[in-house]
């Protein structure tokens, strides 16, 4: 295929990559992506391949993260030339990890054609740059493939192989679509068809009902510049205030730091408001808690219940909540409150009313590594609540996209998800990842529901706490390495 051509292509690709993802429920759209990619780099020469793999790369992630460009620019008071630069920026440095993917394809492919067992180097490759974005430099697994297939056949194997399993699983999916089109081999597509319709087949219920619980999910849908406004706090207190005595749930849930200043900070009359309305069923308070010695920590703070609880953040995001060696200048130019923050120590649950709630904060579940200690054993969550504040990025696209990382982490733990934040996507998610209920983005509002606990544990589960992601690793090491020793001897 001519380069011009095959680059185009390859922008095509990602752009459709992008679209396949929330708040589209488009799930084949992805491997129909993917396909394109494979079919402008498989028969290419590593360095043709590494291009084409690149700009899929930078198309895919510049489009489908082009949102951050508005905390530089709207809050950070960057000019919007140097936020799109930076965006720009971002997406080529992460479409690296697919350039080199691409190339590492096309190297170990050789001479081979598309018969045997070959074609499986592809999306072995695929999912190698997947990985490394997910692990690498505290990770950013943001809009990884197996998202966009919380809906579709594909989302029946997430209690058993999890997101990246399937994000393996639909690029073999696409390399069997693109050698239809290649070699009009059709055994691989037909190996992955059933391979998929087996995945209906298996077993689906692992976990047990361990009753319902109400909550009072909070929005207060505070604009981002008006959030540390100090001539703006004392009102936007006084509203969240209101809004916790008005909720009617047995539990009382806000988004992440609702409260934008440490807890040491507020005076003795507004805490005894928020105790004497804890005193009917217990509140869970995005705020910050240490000091500037030990570095205040983005926590959610307990009042009443039957005892004293705090969980603070432990993944943070870099340049967002913790400075980089040697990044402290940028950081500081964006004028980002509370920039270079404390870790949480903990992953205990919250109980109320019988449940364990199980708080995140933010972007924390896109880690189901992180997280899978939690559903496993006598102590294990029976609920999932995520805190957050999108309120950087605006509404379009993110809010959605967040959301169905929470329904993917969902169908893997069969767990429900609650989730509380300050513009949206607030709502309720079931052990299956169907939404039960949602407040409408840019809204003020208590979102009042009933969410059932669930408690056991998933196959992914079970071998995610024992061997972690090194089964994906250890595998994928496995196959290059013998395409490699193939292909020296051939």
């Amino acid at each position: 295929m001519r380069g011009r051509l095959a680059a185009g292509l390859a922008l095509l690709a990602g752009f459709l990559h992008t679209a396949s993802f929330s708040p589209t429920e488009l799930w084949w759209l992805q491997p129909l992506a993917l396909a394109l990619l494979a079919r402008v780099t498989w028969a290419a020469t590593p360095k043709e391949a590494a291009w084409r793999g690149g700009l899929f790369g930078f198309a895919w992630l510049g489009s489908g993260v082009w949102w951050i460009q508005v905390s530089l620019h709207q809050f950070g008071h960057i000019p919007w030339l140097l936020a799109a630069l930076a965006i720009s920026l971002l997406a080529a440095f992460l479409a690296c990890y697919y350039a080199a993917a691409m190339a590492l394809a096309a190297y170990l492919r050789g001479t081979s054609d598309y018969r045997g067992w070959p074609w499986l180097i592809w999306p072995a490759c695929f999912l190698g740059g997947e990985l490394l974005r997910a692990g690498l430099m505290t990770g950013f697994p943001w809009i990884v493939g197996g998202y966009a297939h919380t809906v579709g056949p594909l989302a029946s194997w997430a209690p058993w192989i999890g997101v990246y399993g399937i994000t393996a699983l639909a690029a073999a999916l696409a390399m069997a679509l693109a050698g239809l089109s290649l070699q009009q081999r059709w055994r691989p597509a037909l190996a992955i068809a059933i391979l998929i319709g087996l995945g209906l087949l298996l077993p689906q219920d692992f976990t047990q009902s361990t009753g319902q619980l109400r909550v009072s999910l909070l929005q207060p849908n505070v604009p981002q510049d008006q959030k540390f406004d100090r001539d703006l706090m004392e009102s936007n207190l006084d509203r969240l205030a209101t809004l916790i005595e008005s909720a009617k749930g047995q539990v009382v849930l806000t988004p992440e730091s609702v409260v934008p200043l440490p807890l040491d900070y507020l005076d003795e009359g507004y805490l005894l408001r928020l105790q004497t309305s804890a005193a009917q069923r217990p509140l869970l308070l995005g705020v910050f808690i240490g000091n500037e010695r030990d570095g205040y920590v983005n926590s959610l703070v307990s009042f009443g219940g039957n005892a004293p609880y705090d969980y603070g953040k432990r993944h943070l995001l870099p340049f967002g909540e913790f400075i980089p060696p040697g990044f402290h200048w940028f950081v500081r130019a964006m004028q980002i409150p509370m920039d270079d923050q404390g870790r949480g120590q903990h992953q205990r649950s919250f109980t109320v009313a019988g449940q364990r709630l199980r708080p995140l904060i933010c972007y924390e579940d896109l880690f189901g590594e992180d997280i899978v200690d939690s559903v496993n054993g006598e102590a294990a969550a029976t609920v999932f609540f995520n805190a957050s504040n999108l309120a950087w990025f605006g509404t379009l696209m993110v809010q959605d996209q967040h959301l169905q990382f929470s329904q993917m982490r969902a169908l893997e733990f069969q767990r429900p998800f609650v989730r509380s934040t300050n513009t949206g996507a607030t709502a309720v998610l079931d052990h299956r990842g169907r939404v039960t209920a949602r407040l409408a983005p840019a809204t003020t509002g208590v979102l009042e529901a009933e969410v059932e606990g669930r408690s056991g544990s998933t196959p992914y589960a079970r071998w995610l706490q024992a061997f972690g992601l090194w089964p994906f690793y250890a595998a994928l090491a496995l196959l290059l390495g013998f395409a490699g020793w193939r292909r020296r001897a051939s």
